[in-house]
């Protein structure tokens, strides 16, 4: 009896000192009502957004379809680079409006409007179209591709696979500048001078802007250069190629280019050097040989003759037909050229004007 009134009281002052330790620490140290944190107001920021750049530009890019007398025959994209009191200029690609017997236009509220082909060049594969100047919304701001990096943030604004996926953005970067690949042309193949990107292009996408990140169009973006084999190589025409012929072209006229006057082969094409019975020292490997020379042209005058192998131009080392064309096209009728070729396995020098 003794042993159970211990063990009530030992249970009781336990209690006691308890409740008394809780007492005390509540009367010292009071409970809040809120948890103390340590927290911080996080601004989160698109420091690299290109949400203003693109308002400056999307209601610029439309949707350029091409129509023949069987319906649409395909799609691209332009955009606005000028307009007048009557006129909104556009540009897209050559190869967009090729062979059409009509064409349309649909702009960023999805409203089609006809457009009329004013001028077109297969070369540069540009051609500019022309719309009634109440239908034009905004005009696009024209850069310079040359003031652009390597690295650099580009974007493009256009229509992949035709009007339902119309202003659609892509996002990369400049890949290459520079660069030349090389297309097929009616008149026989060329080299053209590109910008590379890694910016998803796309078929339809054809004829849009390419843009650096302040939203100004620094090339026109062109999907038949790419190799559907390859990802991540997107290629656009320079803008300044583009802008040096839009003055011709609005006014419908032609542009023009010299001409040297000769029917050539690449080197390097030995069955028709066979063919042709012509032989070419086995040391030489890039060059173009003549064929032919037409009567009154630079050529003629220069005095090439059927056999020679033309490999330089002006400094300019010639691979083949295509980057011959590609360097003769830099200049204009009336310069005056420098052309090395070989004669017999010897090197010869002579100047002449387009």
């Amino acid at each position: 009896m003794k042993s159970k009134l211990v063990y009530i009281i030992t249970i009781i002052i336990c209690l006691f000192i308890g409740i008394s330790s809780t007492l005390l620490v509540m009367h010292y140290y009071p409970l809040n009502t809120q948890t103390n944190t340590t927290t911080s107001n996080v601004n989160i920021t698109e420091s690299d957004s290109l949400k203003n750049s693109i308002n400056k530009v999307y209601d610029a890019v439309v949707v350029v379809e091409s129509y023949t007398m069987r319906g649409l025959a395909g799609t691209g994209t332009g955009f606005f680079y000028k307009k007048d009191d009557k006129y909104g200029y556009l540009i897209t690609n050559h190869h967009v409006v090729n062979g059409a017997s009509s064409i349309k236009i649909m702009d960023s509220d999805g409203i089609e409007y006809d457009a009329t082909l004013l001028g077109s060049d297969e070369v540069s594969d540009v051609a500019v179209l022309s719309v009634d100047a109440k239908n034009v919304k905004k005009i696009a701001t024209i850069g310079d591709s040359t003031k652009s990096e390597l690295g650099d943030t580009v974007f493009t604004v256009g229509s992949p696979l035709g009007s339902n996926y119309k202003g659609s953005v892509t996002k990369g970067i400049l890949s290459g500048k520079d660069r030349t690949i090389s297309v097929s042309l009616s008149t026989g193949s060329y080299v053209m001078e590109v910008l590379q990107t890694d910016a998803a292009i796309n078929p339809g996408n054809s004829g849009g802007p390419l843009l650096n990140i302040n939203g100004e169009v620094i090339g026109i973006t062109s999907s038949k250069l790419s190799d559907e084999d390859i990802e991540g190589m997107g290629f656009a025409i320079r803008i300044e190629i583009a802008m040096s012929e839009v003055d011709r072209l609005e006014k419908g006229k032609e542009i023009e280019r010299p001409i040297f006057g000769i029917k050539a082969i690449n080197v390097s094409n030995n069955y028709a050097l066979f063919y042709n019975n012509i032989s070419v020292d086995k040391s030489i490997k890039d060059g173009i040989v003549i064929l032919s020379v037409e009567d009154g042209t630079a050529a003629s005058k220069a005095g090439i003759e059927k056999g020679d192998v033309i490999y330089e131009i002006d400094g300019n080392k010639i691979d083949d037909m295509a980057h011959f064309r590609f360097i003769l096209y830099k200049y204009s009728i009336g310069d005056e050229i420098t052309v090395k070729f070989y004669r017999d396995g010897k090197s010869k020098e002579v100047k002449t004007k387009l």
